[in-house]
């Protein structure tokens, strides 16, 4: 089969890293695949090395002052749609961007809902809201996301969960990546970690807060937050999130955007992952968290019980967020075992093998009537 992945970023985002490893996957067991993606700035390759088994098309997309979110979003689109040409049986569009760029170029296209956005400037509006209903066949990374998605637009996406790179992330916790996390421990110290950057989706000032009153009991723990590369403009966020810090007398290290090869040694040597985000479809860096044997604070969502249900500890607020990492500090988390098991269940093979029945579907039923399959289970 001929499959075009298509993806708004280079960088190392959730949704992005979905795409590369389901593309090299589908590659490897005898597709022909490409991958679209806008080189932003002065990108022209992903933040990873990519098998040359993929094809990878970088379109530049050069960087204007001044622009607002709006204008680069609908710049981002059209010349999307301007270089996008492809003869793929499948095209597989994993976000808004890529969805209307697809859309706008006279293809049809699958999409990946990985979750809803809740915008509110007319133009974003549109643009999320057609990402969702012009494509000819969704999917989502769970049912609780599935579910949204049927109650909000009435269409009945299919279920494939993600898959995860357990190996590499359980690698990294034992003797060989022992002086990878020894290094990051010389650096910051006792920690806990965050990662995805400091914006509203991902709770970080709850975390903030929560790590405040840890800290009262644990004077030694630090606050780390890794990652955070994204195309929104978060600014106002982020000053209120260093004003709250310099309220609690916090001061957390921030790594920004980190090194691929880093990011395994660096959640290994974590004591606890905070992973109190808003909104999600999934959760990939906890369940990377859990194939190191790292304990997981989630926030309460229904994603996040279905995907991990008793395999994390969960908390809907910051006391709750403190007392939770104050129970992992002092030895309660829960079973690393049952956590690196369910993480190793979530393989990129199985992922893979389910996209391709997806497909099948898609070609033989034309939408979501003919393709809409549960395929939740990560086996």
């Amino acid at each position: 089969m001929r499959i075009a992945q298509v993806t708004y970023s280079t960088k190392p985002r959730g949704g992005v890293v979905h795409t590369l490893a389901l593309a090299e996957t589908l590659a490897r067991r005898g597709h022909e695949v490409e991958v679209w993606t806008l080189g932003r700035g002065d990108d022209t390759a992903f933040f990873r090395d990519v098998d040359p088994l993929v094809d990878v098309r970088v379109v530049p997309f050069a960087h204007r002052d001044g622009e607002d979110v709006g204008d680069r979003i609908e710049r981002s689109i059209a010349v999307m749609a301007g270089a996008f040409e492809t003869t793929a049986d499948i095209v597989h569009a994993q976000d808004c961007i890529s969805a209307n760029a697809v859309v706008d170029s006279g293809a049809s296209c699958v999409r990946t809902i990985h979750h809803l956005d809740a915008f509110t400037t007319p133009r974003l509006v549109e643009c999320h809201e057609r990402a969702i209903t012009e494509p000819v066949a969704r999917l989502c990374v769970s049912r609780a996301v599935a579910a949204e998605v049927d109650a909000a637009y009435g269409l009945s996406p299919s279920v494939i969960p993600n898959g995860v790179d357990a190996s590499r992330f359980a690698a990294a916790a034992g003797p060989d990546g022992a002086a990878a996390r020894e290094r990051w421990l010389g650096d910051l110290g006792d920690y806990a970690l965050a990662l995805g950057g400091i914006e509203p989706r991902k709770g970080s000032i709850d975390l903030l807060e929560g790590y405040a009153l840890v800290r009262e009991r644990h004077p030694g723990l630090r606050l780390v937050f890794g990652g955070g590369e994204t195309l929104f403009d978060y600014r106002p966020y982020r000053e209120r999130f260093e004003e709250r810090a310099g309220e609690l007398g916090v001061e957390p290290i921030v790594l920004g955007t980190l090194r691929d090869d880093d990011v395994p040694s660096l959640v290994a040597a974590a004591r606890v992952l905070g992973f109190v985000s808003t909104k999600e479809g999934f959760g990939l860096a906890a369940m990377e968290a859990l194939a190191a044997g790292v304990p997981v604070v989630a926030r309460s969502l229904p994603v996040v019980q279905e995907v991990f249900g008793g395999a994390v500890a969960y908390a809907t607020d910051p006391g709750d967020i403190a007392e939770r990492i104050g129970e992992v500090l002092r030895g309660r988390a829960p079973d690393p075992a049952a956590g690196r098991a369910l993480a190793a269940r979530h393989t990129w093979e199985a992922a893979a093998e389910k996209h391709e029945r997806f497909y099948d579907a898609v070609r033989d039923g034309g939408g979501d009537g003919g393709a809409a399959i549960d395929l939740a289970d990560p086996r």
